[in-house]
This record gives structure tokens, C-alpha cells and sequence, in this order.
């Protein structure tokens, strides 16, 4: 299987998969309070089953060419991931997502993988628009977004309800010419 380096000291982009359950079912447990602050994967991640669950819907999504889940690994250990929530080829539109243990937080490890996931939309499967969509409030995913240049289209005011509170979600977003502009004067 393939593993993309992300950074000098060893963190790398790989699938995550169905057998990784175990693995990602740890990783939930170590980061659920710091990822579940904005995002609810650890709430839905509670055993073996629920993990496992996850993991093959996005296997499933893998199949059907509507969305895919990638790990982040630091020193052989599962610490983050990123995904395409959704992956559209006939209307060229995806929305990418990504979550984060507070161990591996600060190192770029979230806007590099996320640069592969677009590098990869765009130039090999012809996605047009890249969206990008976040807690108000999470600030890190917000400055993600910044780095990677998208463009912030507006607010969905109130359209989250998590953890008893109704969360504004930004909506960003990157255009392939946008995107390719970019990366030719940023390499």
C-alpha cells in the first residue's frame, strides 16, 4: 500500500481501511475531547463496531467513487486524518474535511495531506471546485483553509447542532484554475 510523506520526521498520509478499526478506535479514544470540540467523529466512534462501521462506509464510498478517507501517522502511529466527505466527478465539486490529535497539532501535517487530497482531485480526476466547510469557531481548521488559499464564500448561521450547540459552519472553497495558479507561483 502507498504512503505519502508529509513531513521530515516520519509523518506520512496512507489509506485508512476497514482492519485499521482497532487502530483508529485508540486514536478516537486518546483525541476524543480535542477532536470532538468541533467535529463528531468520536461521538460516533465508541467500540469496535462503530469503527469499524465508519471505516468500511468510507471503503464503501472508496467503491462507488463518491469519497475517501486517508490516515495520518507520526512514529507509526495513527494521530489525525483527512477525507473527501463528498467526491462528485460529473458536477467536479468535492468537499474535504480533516480532525487531529492535540499531540501532533502545529507541525503542517493537516495543510500538507490536505494539498495532496486537492493535487489529486484536480489534476488527475478534473474536480473544478474544492469545498472546504468548518466551525466558526475552530479557528486551526479556519486558518487551514487560509493557507491553502481558498476563499471564504460565507456562513451557514446556526446549521451545526453539536454537543447541545448550534455551531455557524463557514464555507470556503478553492477553483481548479485557482488552485493551479497557486501551486505555480507558491511550487
Amino acid at each position: 500500500m502507498f504512503a505519502i510523506s508529509l513531513s521530515d520526521d516520519g509523518a506520512e498520509l496512507r489509506p485508512l481501511e476497514p482492519w485499521h478499526a482497532g487502530e483508529y478506535l485508540a486514536h478516537m479514544d486518546r483525541g476524543r475531547e480535542y477532536i470532538g470540540r468541533y467535529v463528531a467523529l468520536p461521538d460516533h466512534t465508541t467500540d469496535l463496531a462503530t469503527a469499524t462501521a465508519f471505516l468500511q462506509m468510507y471503503a464503501d464510498k472508496a467503491a462507488a467513487d463518491s469519497g475517501r478517507l486517508y490516515g495520518i501517522w507520526s512514529d507509526g502511529v495513527l494521530v489525525g486524518g483527512v477525507l473527501f466527505r463528498t467526491f462528485d466527478v460529473t458536477s467536479g465539486t468535492c468537499e474535504v474535511g480533516c480532525w487531529l490529535e492535540e499531540s501532533a497539532v502545529g507541525r503542517g501535517l493537516i495543510t500538507r495531506a490536505i494539498r495532496v487530497l486537492i493535487d489529486w482531485a484536480v489534476e488527475q480526476r478534473g474536480i473544478h471546485r474544492v469545498e472546504w466547510i468548518a466551525s466558526s469557531a475552530n479557528t486551526p481548521s479556519l486558518k487551514v483553509a487560509q493557507r491553502l488559499g481558498m476563499v471564504r464564500e460565507g456562513v451557514q448561521r446556526e446549521s451545526y447542532p453539536h454537543r447541545g450547540v448550534r455551531h455557524d459552519m463557514e464555507v470556503w472553497s478553492v477553483l481548479a484554475p485557482e488552485w493551479r495558479r497557486r501551486r505555480e507561483t507558491t511550487g
